[in-house]
């Protein structure tokens, strides 16, 4: 081995080195790029005599600076941040929506129960009537713009899915095809660091987009989903479809196609965007659409209601303000058919009986045979099973079940969303401010010719209620009070502690009798018998049919005399009563939510609060996951960048080093030469 060997050794090993410092330099600020390094190994001796001579050096390597722990780490950091960013993302702007005064409920709700006092305050007011019909609009307004964009959000998170389903699979692919290119470069001993660092790379950005298990296997890299579904084996990668889900096509799935089948992941993916946008979806979007639909479906069902109990300025029984929450319409969309059920099997009506008793829950209702039925609660409660012909159906937490259409078969199932549509569906239908009813259906009034000191403290109020969604039972009742008023109450003569009164229906026929006790607050309970506008009864369908009646209460106070009377009768037109729009404002503090089971329920307003109040909560929570998943991820990145990143200050000393490196071993080579010239120059 001569010195100019050993010198050119040295010259191409400084190049290698100054070349991989170079490399550094110029991939500085390329993503996922671990700083290499150039390993140097000596030359084996070469024994002169008793002793050994160096050779020189050789390039051994040029290693990669890199530990898979600290890479393991920002993977998972990463992972973790972006779920918690794309959750924060969504949640954000709907706790602002549900909590600003100019977007939310609260606001719109506060302003319509303020003009019904209004009206209350001023019932012949058509001015106030006709502000309560805008605000009432306003409010429907409200609840519809809210419900529209918690729509389009949903829309959104389905179209993210699927571009993001499309990033997955490209990236799995590319996974793929860098594990083939690096099981063929491999070498002995040197690896294909640029191939590795793309690799490492890609999965970290693959990891942006979904939780993603990475184990190594050889010189590949295998990456799982979920609960261990493959994504990538080897040189092999399987696809993401996003689809419409199988129970409700509204809420699309991510399924993996295997080739020869599929299977729907959804439930098991977490990580990454999509695990946030899916976290997100099933943690605040639907219950949040589930109870603001419940409260539009109490405030539309409360209030009709109450409405139908009263008098309006015509003099007639009131109309509904918001559309009827039972159309034949509305039912037939609150449950959606599966995608394999038999396409002869007909639809599931979802009839809503007792707003009061909803739940913000989905329910899942399979056919075990043609007629029975059983209800799985989103929470996870057997609801039981039930057949459906029963007559009349069961109620479950508030709504009933019946066929639509064409019977069922065994197998069929249905998902049942009782509340989800309550606020898009709910719309304000009364024009005509007259037809709202303030006044209560009967009035009572002093016989003119009274000479004690009876009087009426408390006026009639009318205990057979009219059902709203029974019309045609509705319209019995109305016209029996119509016909079988006025109806007189007469007092007979004092007699010690008690004093007795008959009662007298329109025809001055006697139908009731009873006793007060004078000079103290008394409440009298009336049975009315209802006859029709010719006077004939009004019979009921029982066996045998018993004759239909109305009850009222009232309650006086005082010392009647003997033949005072008071007298019942239909509340009129323009009237100035207001009980009835007093029935309606207390509606805002009623409990009229939440009111099944042990609980003793919870009014509109603190229905909405509740609402804001968790969607609230998980935007905070949403904020701090954010923020400490942010931290966790510097972190990772700082530990990563520290061993692997690129330094410029150390890489322009060791370009010094090799420089002079290379210089040495240029003069190496220069001193052999000399050498070389010398010994020629002496022959």
């Amino acid at each position: 081995m001569s010195l100019l060997n050993i010198g050119m050794s040295g010259l191409s090993a400084s190049q290698s080195s100054l070349m991989t410092t170079g490399n550094n330099i110029a991939n500085v600020d390329t993503a996922g790029y671990s700083r290499q390094q150039t390993v140097q190994g000596t030359k084996a001796s070469q024994q002169f005599g008793n002793v050994y001579i160096g050779t020189g050096t050789t390039l051994a390597d040029v290693r990669r600076v890199y530990n898979s722990y600290l890479d393991a780490q920002l993977q998972t950091a990463t992972s973790l941040n972006s779920d918690s960013a794309a959750y924060l993302a969504q949640v954000s702007p709907v706790d602002k929506l549900l909590s600003d005064s100019s977007t939310g409920i609260s606001s719109a709700l506060t302003k319509f129960f303020s003009s019904m006092q209004n009206v209350s305050s001023a019932p012949t007011d058509d001015a106030a009537r006709q502000l309560l019909l805008s605000d009432a609009k306003a409010l429907s307004n409200r609840f519809n713009s809210i419900s529209s964009q918690l729509n389009q959000q949903n829309a959104n998170i389905n179209g993210n899915l699927t571009d993001m389903a499309s990033q997955v699979n490209k990236l799995a692919a590319t996974v793929a095809q860098l594990n083939q290119k690096i099981s063929e470069s491999s070498g002995s001993t040197g690896q294909p660091n640029d191939l590795l660092d793309q690799r490492n790379e890609t999965v970290r950005q693959l990891s942006e987009l979904v939780g993603a298990q990475v184990t190594q296997s050889g010189s590949n890299y295998d990456i799982y989903l979920g609960s261990g579904q493959p994504l990538v084996i080897g040189n092999t990668s399987t696809t993401l479809e996003v689809v419409p889900g199988k129970n409700d096509p509204s809420r699309s799935t991510i399924q993996m196609n295997r080739g020869s089948s599929t299977i729907d992941i959804s439930s098991v993916i977490s990580g990454g965007e999509m695990g946030g946008l899916l976290r997100y979806r099933s943690e605040v979007l639907d219950p949040a659409m589930n109870e603001l639909g419940r409260v539009a479906l109490v405030v539309a069902d409360q209030i009709n209601s109450q409405l139908a109990q009263g008098i309006d300025k015509n003099g007639e029984f009131g109309a509904a303000l918001f559309g009827n929450i039972n159309s034949a319409t509305l039912i037939s969309q609150r449950s959606i058919a599966a995608a394999g059920n038999n396409p002869a099997s007909g639809n599931l009506n979802v009839t809503i009986k007792d707003t009061g008793k909803l739940t913000t829950n989905d329910y899942q209702v399979t056919f075990t045979s043609a007629t029975d039925y059983s209800v799985l609660r989103s929470d996870g409660t057997d609801m039981g099973s039930f057949n459906i012909s029963t007559t009349p159906a069961p109620v479950i937490d508030g709504f009933a079940l019946s066929l639509g259409g064409a019977g069922m078969s065994t197998g069929d199932s249905f998902k049942v969303t009782p509340t989800r549509g309550g606020a898009s569906e709910i719309q304000t239908v009364l024009t005509d401010p007259k037809r709202l009813a303030v006044a209560a259906p009967l009035t009572g009034v002093n016989g003119s010719g009274n000479t004690g000191t009876g009087s009426i403290l408390k006026q009639p109020d009318l205990k057979s209620s009219l059902n709203i969604y029974n019309p045609a039972d509705s319209a019995i009742i109305q016209s029996g009070i119509k016909n079988s008023t006025p109806v007189k109450i007469i007092f007979g003569p004092a007699g010690g502690a008690s004093q007795t009164y008959s009662v007298k229906d329109a025809k001055g026929t006697q139908i009731a009798t009873g006793s007060i006790v004078p000079g103290q607050s008394n409440t009298l309970s009336v049975a009315v018998k209802m006859v029709d506008a010719s006077g004939n009864p009004i019979m009921d369908s029982s066996v045998p049919p018993v004759q239909r009646t109305f009850t009222f209460e009232m309650t006086m106070d005082g010392s009647p005399k003997d033949l005072d009377s008071f007298t019942v009768s239909l509340t009129g037109a323009s009237s100035k009563d207001n009980r009835n729009g007093l029935a309606v404002i207390d509606l805002q503090t009623r409990k009229t939510v939440e009111t099944g089971g042990t609980s003793n329920g919870i009014s509109l307003s603190d229905a909405y609060g509740k609402l804001v109040e968790n969607v609230g909560a998980k935007a905070a929570q949403g904020k701090n996951d954010s923020d400490a998943t942010t931290a966790i991820l510097t972190q990772a990145k700082g530990a990563r960048d520290s061993l692997s990143g690129v330094d410029l200050d150390e890489e322009t000393g060791n370009l010094v080093k090799y420089q002079q490196y290379y210089t040495a071993s240029s003069q190496i080579i220069k001193a052999a030469q000399e050498i070389f010239s010398t010994l020629i120059n002496s022959l």
